[in-house]
């Protein structure tokens, strides 16, 4: 094989998230706003084909101020990583030029997850400085999509908490499931190692 070793790597949001964000208020107020822009946005990433049917954003928790948003990229970017938890957490590193939100303005920060976080994404929270993670659908819900989970703790949230990490389960959670629901139905792939 003669190609170059790769270099870099490029995950992007789809086309019309940017566009998307251009329309959203920059201050979301209540962890209800929050989950129905998570929820929203997997959603339409669903509708659009462009990634799987996660989503994710970063926000101020004090003031609501809008950080980041994240969709789901596996497919698209081939990049097994580029779950909608990592994208919004990277995103908002990037904007925050800090890998550790906790020591940003305006720190403390939030993820809100349109499904509670799998293997990977639960151990990249607490390495990324958020203070409180707000989840929708359930590892059960992605689990009876389909989806590989992984393996999680069993108090996995006495664990965030332990490191000072506030956690709420199944905020709009028939909602968030539905999408999962929908994308199974829509027969995309489920992509599993």
């Amino acid at each position: 094989m003669n190609q170059a070793l790769a270099s870099e790597i490029k995950i992007r949001l789809p086309a019309w998230c940017i566009e998307f964000m251009a329309t959203l208020p920059k201050h979301l107020e209540t962890d209800q706003a929050k989950m129905e822009l998570a929820v929203s946005l997997s959603r339409q990433n669903v509708e659009r084909d462009t990634g799987g049917p996660f989503a994710a954003v970063v926000t101020a928790i004090d003031t609501g101020q809008l950080i980041a948003i994240g969709v789901n990229r596996v497919e698209p970017d081939s990049c097994s990583s580029a779950h909608g938890e990592i994208v919004a957490l990277s995103l908002a590193q990037t904007r925050m030029r800090n890998w550790n939100l906790a020591e940003v303005n305006p720190a403390p920060l939030e993820l809100t997850t349109s499904c509670e976080p799998c293997a990977m994404c639960l151990g990249a929270i607490p390495w990324s400085g958020v203070a409180r993670l707000l989840c929708g659908a359930t590892k059960g819900d992605a689990e009876i999509t389909g989806f590989d989970e992984g393996e999680r703790i069993p108090d996995w949230i006495g664990m965030l908490n332990r490191r000072g990490i506030d956690v709420v389960t199944e905020l709009m959670q028939p909602q968030a499931a539905r999408v999962l629901k929908d994308y199974a139905k829509k027969g995309a792939r489920i992509y599993n190692p």
